[in-house]
């Protein structure tokens, strides 16, 4: 990609925000914000989104998720039917030219239940593990901290069903250790916690925190163990002995990006739906719900990854893998040989963006580098011992973003 051609461009002054996440991604033109908690997502931001994206696809994809994409319209019989449609205080709803109710999806349990009453016959059946990633809607009073809790927002959510409880039970512990997992990809340590099921579910659930200040939650943690549960339901406090007793706990302030439900069977029974279970009987079975934030998430890295001059992003998740600033295009020569070793890098697959800006200083092309926060700056100037022979036996000037020494390389050595 061009950075000429890229027309959303850094800026230099924006609006006063409350979080690091919201004025580093606007500044840094990856997204723009249409009205409180809802963003355009631009071409680098949704770079970086697709990325998360594909981390979590391919984990749920290793555990046996099935893909499937369900819809944002929702018939207000689904949730008028679990009761839903008149407790669920953030749910949108819109009624149409003929006055017929709708939905507009905030979860998709209403969608889902029917969804395994249409194929699951029996036990046979099972594992049922259909996953999306889709877009969600949720009329919150107060949309904050950026793209971390908007009305709007990119989800992935999987759905299971077992015949037992010990099934699901050991389904949990796959879940958990994959989750852990994918946010250890993206450079992430999340904790397990426990948490109440809020309107999904009258069981304790889990909720996987990051720790951060941007954060809305307050947690308790052991140092020593995987033991963490949300302030509000803990009876424990911080200084007091972990319930696992390995240590002592520590309260930290965290953000949710994925979280775990036990439905049971509520909304087997709102749909009265059952299945032939192994022994012949008719059984509703336990169904268990699993969240990820993929845009939530990208506020969350942010947040967590991020120093005076702007971005530093983590290489799994990162919009481009190379940034090349080129400098002193005035000269023809440098000019020319740098689109040589864009255009060859290119044509072996690598992932650049190349600065190619003509009348744009060294020191407004650095902090702009510095700023979008991709991992590897690779200089090419005057300066570079550009290779005739073999255009990527060049020595160039390169910078990783978490690190203040440069050094000189061969492109070649970089990439390959």
């Amino acid at each position: 990609m061009l950075y000429s051609k890229l027309f959303s461009k850094t800026r230099k002054s924006i609006k006063e925000y409350d979080t690091k996440n919201a004025k580093l991604l606007e500044q840094g033109g990856f997204v723009t914000q249409l009205m409180a908690g809802v963003y355009s997502y631009l071409p680098l931001g949704l770079r970086v989104l697709r990325k998360i994206e594909e981390i979590v696809r391919k984990g749920m994809n290793e555990i046996g998720g099935t893909e499937i994409l369900m819809p944002i319209l929702h018939p207000s019989e689904n949730w008028k039917a679990t009761g839903g449609w008149d407790s669920i205080d953030v749910l949108f709803k819109i009624k149409s030219r003929t006055g017929r109710e709708y939905a507009i999806g905030q979860s998709e349990e209403e969608i889902i239940t029917p969804i395994f009453k249409e194929f699951v016959k029996s036990y046979k059946d099972l594992p049922f593990l259909p996953y999306q990633i889709h877009w969600k809607f949720r009329d919150e009073l107060r949309a904050k901290s950026g793209i971390m809790r908007g009305r709007e927002f990119l989800m992935k959510d999987m759905y299971s069903l077992h015949e037992t409880q010990e099934e699901f039970d050991e389904f949990y512990s796959i879940i958990k250790k994959k989750y852990i997992e994918i946010f250890k990809k993206m450079g992430l340590e999340a904790k397990a916690t426990e948490a109440s099921g809020g309107s999904f579910s009258k069981k304790i659930s889990y909720e996987f925190m990051v720790l951060t200040d941007a954060g809305e939650d307050d947690i308790l943690y052991s140092a020593n163990s995987d033991y963490c549960i949300n302030v509000e339901i803990s009876s424990q406090k911080e200084g007091d002995i972990a319930k696992d007793g390995s240590g002592i706990l520590k309260k930290g302030r965290a953000s949710e990006v994925g979280n775990v439900f036990d439905l049971g069977t509520r909304y087997q029974e709102c749909f009265d739906f059952s299945f032939v279970g192994r022994n012949g009987e008719r059984k509703r079975g336990i169904m268990g719900c699993y969240g990820i934030g993929i845009s939530r998430l990208m506020g969350v890295i942010v947040e967590k990854f991020n120093d005076e001059k702007g971005i530093v992003w983590p290489e799994s998740v990162a919009p481009f893998q190379f940034h090349i600033v080129g400098l002193d295009f005035s000269d023809e020569k440098v000019r020319a040989n740098s689109f040589k070793i864009y255009e060859k890098l290119l044509e072996n697959g690598v992932d650049v963006l190349f600065d190619d800006r003509i009348d744009v200083s060294a020191g407004e092309k650095f902090a702009d580098s510095d700023l979008i926060g991709i991992p590897t700056r690779i200089v090419l100037s005057k300066k570079t011992k550009f290779s005739d022979e073999n255009i990527l036996e060049s020595e160039v000037e390169v910078k990783k973003r978490n690190e203040k020494d440069i050094k000189f390389c061969t492109l070649k050595s970089l990439i390959f």
